[in-house]
């Protein structure tokens, strides 16, 4: 089983996964990690702060390649990260995609208003940002952007309203 977690910076993509890894155990695959590591050895000449569209394109062909490795070879993978495309589901076949859930985790904006202290201040609580200028308007525009898309392209939504509660159980029928 692959899962598929997305969502705009500081939606608790990375958290999320690593609540999943400790319930079920599946190892997960930071797309920024990867990002990270093709920067720092010089592999690409992107930057941290490059644009996400160039970064989706670089990354993506990758972490779909690493997807079908993980399916073909009957191996669990969580993989999470803001890299991935919208209409993601067109580089698969339907015998991978039969392999795949996908999770776009997006904060409304009334969420993100009453909370957005908690945001800040969450932001490292499993890694450590670097690069962290956020505003209240940059995160709803974000997560915006993500509802805008996710509904597009018909994908799965799990939608933060009340309280930061991602419920594992409910939403992810393993």
């Amino acid at each position: 089983m692959i899962i598929i977690i997305t969502g705009a910076s500081h939606v608790g993509k990375t958290n999320f996964a690593q609540r999943m890894l400790e319930k079920y155990k599946f190892p997960y695959l930071s797309i920024d990690h990867l990002k990270m590591g093709l920067i720092r050895s010089g592999n690409t000449d992107l930057t941290p702060l490059s644009d996400d569209k160039d970064l989706t394109e670089y990354l993506w062909p990758i972490v779909c390649e690493m997807i079908k490795t993980a399916i073909e070879n009957n191996q669990n993978l969580i993989v999470e990260g803001c890299y991935i495309p919208f209409d993601w589901q067109k580089d698969f076949t339907s015998e991978y995609l039969e392999n795949i859930k996908y999770y776009c985790l997006v904060m409304t904006e009334e969420y993100i208003k009453n909370n957005f202290e908690n945001i800040k201040k969450f932001a490292n609580i499993i890694e450590n940002r670097m690069y962290d200028d956020i505003t209240i308007e940059s995160v709803i525009r974000d997560n915006n952007y993500y509802l805008t898309n996710a509904k597009l392209y018909n994908q799965n939504i799990v939608l933060i309203e009340e309280k930061y509660a991602v419920d594992i159980e409910n939403t992810c029928q393993i």
